[in-house]
């Protein structure tokens, strides 16, 4: 299942998701559910799932029955997750309180600032055996991106795996974090769970090395549920 937003900043990236998503799916021989919002959200609805795709969709505005639902399927290991990007838009938003959970769930963070006008940088695996890197170099370019920053580094509280090298920053004059860890997974739940920061632009999809990143992360994450 695929859940993303209509509208708004990451409109041109959901499309280009959709249209690589459909085609793999037909090349992996496995189906894919399109979901706008959380409202189907509950314990029956997300049984049928063995992956759950959270694409640019914000962790808050959710009802307390859909919160409930995806906190048992992760905590209770039903199926797995890979969050991009929104995911971890974590603080109070658009007049929705925190969700306390997600926070956790995503290392214990609270979204702090971006680079607005974008900035290129060099991600760096630490983990680069990793089955989620097969085919991918220890160091590659993602050309336009925000790089959130966070209250703090997530790295005490989950499994870094990448990271992205702020000295590489281009425009360099931009806000940094220091430790500023981009892929992770929380090894705290039952799911297999991952979490990919890259995520704004289409362009994205024209980078060989992230669409590697996005397949194997698949595959990887639903391997324990087929």
């Amino acid at each position: 299942m695929v859940l993303y937003e209509q509208g708004g900043n990451h409109t041109e990236y959901s499309k280009a998701a959709r249209i690589w998503l459909d085609s793999l799916a037909s090349k992996e021989s496995f189906a894919i559910t399109y979901v706008y919002n959380t409202k189907s959200f509950d314990d029956e609805f997300l049984r049928s799932f063995k992956l759950i795709i959270q694409l640019d969709y914000p962790p808050y505005a959710w009802s307390p029955e859909a919160m409930q639902a995806f906190r048992a399927y992760i905590e209770e290991g039903k199926g797995a997750w890979i969050g991009f990007h929104h995911a971890t838009l974590l603080g109070d938003f658009d007049g929705y309180s925190m969700w306390p959970w997600f926070s956790y769930f995503m290392g214990d963070i609270v979204f702090k600032s971006y680079i607005p006008g974008f900035a290129s940088a060099e991600v760096q695996l630490e983990k680069p055996a990793h089955p989620i890197f097969k085919g991918i170099p220890e160091k590659f370019v993602v050309k336009r991106e925000e790089w959130y920053t966070y209250n703090q580094s997530p790295r005490a509280h989950v499994e870094v795996l990448a990271n992205a090298n702020e000295n590489s920053y281009v425009p360099a004059q931009v806000p940094k974090m220091g430790d500023h860890p981009v892929i992770w997974s929380n090894p705290n739940v039952k799911s297999r769970n991952l979490y990919i920061f890259m995520g704004h632009g289409a362009d994205l999809f024209d980078n060989t090395y992230y669409k590697k990143l996005f397949k194997n992360s698949i595959l990887w994450a639903v391997t324990p549920y087929l």
